[in-house]
Order: C-alpha cells, then sequence, then structure tokens
C-alpha cells in the first residue's frame, strides 16, 4: 500500500480529533487440528496452539501503535467454533474449553477470546448440544471468553428448536450474573448468517474455510463520519443527502485504508505464516460523547435517534459506509456498516429515556444496520419464551433479506421499565426498555424449522 503525505495529516487529525481508533486487531486461529477423544488432552492442545501462535500478538500491536500513533483498543483472539473442537471428546460439559481459552488469553495479555460457538441452522449435533448447554456456566465463570450461535441462514432456514433454547441460555446466563446486572448476556450473540471472519466481539469466530492463522482488523469511525457531516452542513451552501452520502463513503475510504495499513503491519511484523485477511469497517460507537451513531442520525436533521425517518437515515449511512470501504479495499469483510448498540451509544440510551426509541422501532432499523439488536436491556422478568420470540423475529429479518442479523439481549435481573442498568467501560448504560405484554409462548413452542425462503434457491 502506498500513502500521500495528505493522506497520513488527515488520518492523523481523525486519531486526534474525532475518535478514529482500530478498535480491534484480531488473530483468528485454526484449532482444527486440536480434536481428540480426551477432553484433557483437547485442551491441552488447545492452549498450546493458541499461546504459541498468539505470543507476539499485544507486543506487535504495541510496536505498531507506536510507530504510526493510531491507538488499537483491543487485542483480541476468535478460534474455530468450539462445538467442532470439543464434538469428538465426547465430553458431558465443554467448560473445560472455555476454561482454556480464559487462560491461554490471560497468559498472552489479550482482551477477549472468541469462538466458543456453534453452528445450528439446520439441526443440533450432540457436540452442539453439548456447548449450548455449557455457555451459561462457561460464561459466568470466565471473563474473556465470548460466545456465538448461528441459529439461521438465508440457505437452510430458521431452526426454532434452537432459538427456543437460546430463550432459556440467556434467561440462566443472566440469573448466573445476576450481581454484575446480568453481564454475562453481553458476550453472547444468537446470530443469522454469521460471517467467518468477523473481528468484532462478542460474534468473532474463526470460519472452518479460513486459513490456519489470519489477522482481522476491526476499524472504527463514528466521530470521523459526525464531523464530517457537521463540517458539511456548516459550510456555507446548501447541501442534500445525496452530498451528505457522497462525504460519508469519503470518509470511510480514509478510514478503511488506515485499517489496512495497521492491519497489514501487523502481518509483516508477526511473519511465521501469518496472513492478513480483512479490514472491517464498521461504525461501532462508544459511550464517549462525539462517538456515536445516534448523534450522526440527528445531525441529519432528525430531533432523535428513532424518530420518523431514523430507518432511511440509518440506511444511507451504511450504505456509504460499505461502498468508501468496498472502495479503499479488496478485502473488506467481517459486519462492515453501521452498529446501533444501545447501551454502548449514549446518544441511542438517551433515546430510549425520551421515548424516542422503542425495541419496536430499534428492529425496524436493525433492517438496514450491519448487525441487529444489540445490547438491548430488558426487564428481568421477561419470559424465555419472549427473548426467543425477539430473537426469532429478528433473525427472520436477516434471513429474508439475505443479510447477517443478530441479538445481544441482556434480562437485567431485578430491573423494571425505566430502570438504570450501568456496565461501564465500553459497555456504558442502559435505560430498560419495554417488551410487548402480549405472549409468544405457543408459537416458540411448536418448534421445528421454518423453511428458508424463496430467495435461497439461487442455483
Amino acid at each position: 500500500m502506498i500513502y500521500e503525505s495528505e493522506e497520513l495529516r488527515e488520518t492523523l487529525r481523525m486519531i486526534e480529533a474525532e475518535h478514529l481508533d482500530i478498535r480491534a486487531v484480531t488473530m483468528g486461529i485454526s484449532l482444527r487440528d486440536c480434536p481428540t477423544d480426551d477432553l484433557h488432552t483437547t485442551c491441552g492442545r488447545v492452549y498450546e496452539k493458541i499461546t504459541r501462535s498468539a505470543e507476539r500478538l499485544v507486543a506487535v500491536a504495541g510496536e505498531v501503535q507506536g510507530a504510526f500513533g493510531v491507538p488499537i483498543t483491543n487485542k483480541r483472539i476468535s478460534v474455530t467454533p468450539i462445538a467442532l473442537v470439543g464434538e469428538p471428546t465426547r465430553a458431558a460439559s465443554y467448560v473445560p474449553l472455555a476454561e482454556t481459552l480464559d487462560r491461554a488469553g490471560e497468559e498472552l495479555g489479550i482482551d477477549y477470546v472468541a469462538g466458543f460457538s456453534a453452528h445450528v441452522e439446520k439441526g443440533i449435533t450432540p457436540g452442539d448440544a453439548v456447548l449450548l448447554d455449557s455457555i451459561p456456566e462457561a460464561l459466568s465463570v470466565t471473563r474473556r471468553v465470548c460466545s456465538s450461535v448461528n441459529v439461521a441462514t438465508t440457505r437452510a432456514g430458521i431452526n426454532m428448536d434452537a432459538i427456543g433454547r437460546m430463550g432459556r441460555i440467556i434467561k440462566n446466563l443472566a440469573e448466573r450474573t445476576a450481581a454484575e446486572g446480568g453481564i454475562g448476556c453481553a458476550k453472547l450473540v444468537v446470530f443469522a448468517n454469521i460471517p467467518d471472519d468477523n473481528p468484532f466481539v462478542a460474534g468473532a469466530i474463526h470460519g472452518i474455510g479460513e486459513g490456519d492463522r489470519v489477522i482481522n482488523v476491526g476499524v472504527s469511525g463514528p466521530g470521523v463520519v459526525l464531523s464530517a457531516i457537521k463540517r458539511l452542513r456548516e459550510g456555507g451552501r446548501k447541501v442534500d443527502l445525496g452530498d451528505v452520502a457522497e462525504t460519508i463513503k469519503r470518509m470511510a475510504f480514509k478510514v478503511t485504508r488506515a485499517g489496512e495499513l495497521i492491519g497489514r503491519e501487523v502481518v509483516r511484523r508477526l511473519g511465521g505464516g501469518v496472513r492478513f485477511g480483512i479490514v472491517d469497517l464498521s461504525l461501532a460507537p462508544t459511550p464517549a460523547i462525539g462517538d456515536s451513531v445516534a448523534e450522526i442520525l440527528e445531525a441529519l436533521g432528525l430531533e432523535r435517534a428513532g424518530a420518523p425517518g431514523s430507518t432511511a437515515a440509518l440506511a444511507l449511512i451504511t450504505d456509504a459506509v460499505k461502498k468508501g470501504g468496498v472502495m479503499a479495499s479488496s478485502y473488506v469483510g467481517g459486519l462492515s456498516g453501521a452498529f446501533i448498540p444501545v447501551s454502548e451509544d449514549h446518544a441511542m440510551d438517551q433515546a430510549v429515556r425520551c421515548g424516542a426509541l422503542t425495541l419496536e422501532k430499534l428492529e425496524a432499523m436493525t433492517a438496514v444496520c450491519s448487525v441487529g439488536l444489540d445490547m438491548v436491556c430488558v426487564p428481568g422478568d421477561t419470559s424465555a419464551e419472549t427473548i426467543s420470540a425477539v430473537i426469532a423475529d429478528e433473525i427472520a429479518i436477516g434471513v429474508v433479506n439475505n443479510k447477517t442479523t443478530a441479538v445481544r439481549m441482556i434480562p437485567v435481573p431485578g430491573k423494571v421499565v425505566g430502570d438504570q442498568v450501568v456496565f461501564g467501560g465500553l459497555l456504558g448504560q442502559a435505560c430498560i426498555m419495554p417488551v410487548s405484554r402480549f405472549r409468544s409462548d405457543e408459537f416458540v413452542r411448536m418448534g421445528g424449522r421454518i423453511p428458508a425462503p424463496i430467495i435461497s434457491l439461487r442455483n
């Protein structure tokens, strides 16, 4: 990659004034060579493979951050879905594997280890079932481990049996971590059409089609986009939404270039067969003021995120981000677009507090964002069936629209509508959102598989 001096100066300005950061440098590690028929032996091989593969990751990321002056917020690892790694052991629980991942992450100084995961979109194998049953305990006894479960794809349809189980798993996990506001649920995502190369947690995995060791980079730029829109609108000339889209596209181009530069430099310094994978350009907010997707929506003329027009504005933003990223790099992947996590975006939380943003409006907005219902906090007494039904609605949006959608929902024990829960750090805080009082229990309990939509027949 060749950088002009003006491009480098622009990147430095974005870092200093507009919250540009490399949100994650994630090393994907294949564990396909680790399974054995003994759980203890498998755990040993997993620990050895991860610690050997990523032993220099944190140090090299620090070197690159110092050399380029670009903040790297998190160093992460993703692994082959653990349901595949654990199944040959025929163990009754995969909690020891989760503890192994956590121990390896601690040894390496890694922020998160993702991939305590299963793909169950068309059915549940014995190994998948063990992993699902292990999630509540595994995520409550580990600090770094994150889990994702893919319950649907456009090609396979929707596994309602799996979605029914996920409602109960989320409730169990919330209760196990009740002392911390149900925070264990922040490390669990339910997906449709999960990508194999996502560097963002909690949904990162290292897909089975990936190489042995791959670096994927997640770049976050809400502050950059927000500042660009403000400059555009304050520039003294009449602008329309087409001008806004072009501005966002140009900023996304610059941010993506910066992300790929950092990723490739990390790979170069690591050496030893590590390959560059993708750069994921996602407008991933933080609780900081000025680093918010909701503030971008409001800069476009909406009184609050959630007001009429929010879905159209979010569609504009997401599309422009993707176009700018694709122009900048041939290796854009992961999720790449706009995230709308409620607790992690201070202006989203404010929109919930004042009644501008409801769960139903948020669901509508997820039809055009990059992920889905993310970091949504609901009353602790919300039933498992209702949680499953909300998941089913969101997953259906992904399946029918042939896109990734996901749910990261937290039924906060002891909290009711209007209460506040504070997680701290990047997880932020949130107002408890109301959920429909009308029940969906019988629908969820019917189970089975919702067939793939007609658009899946593309051969």
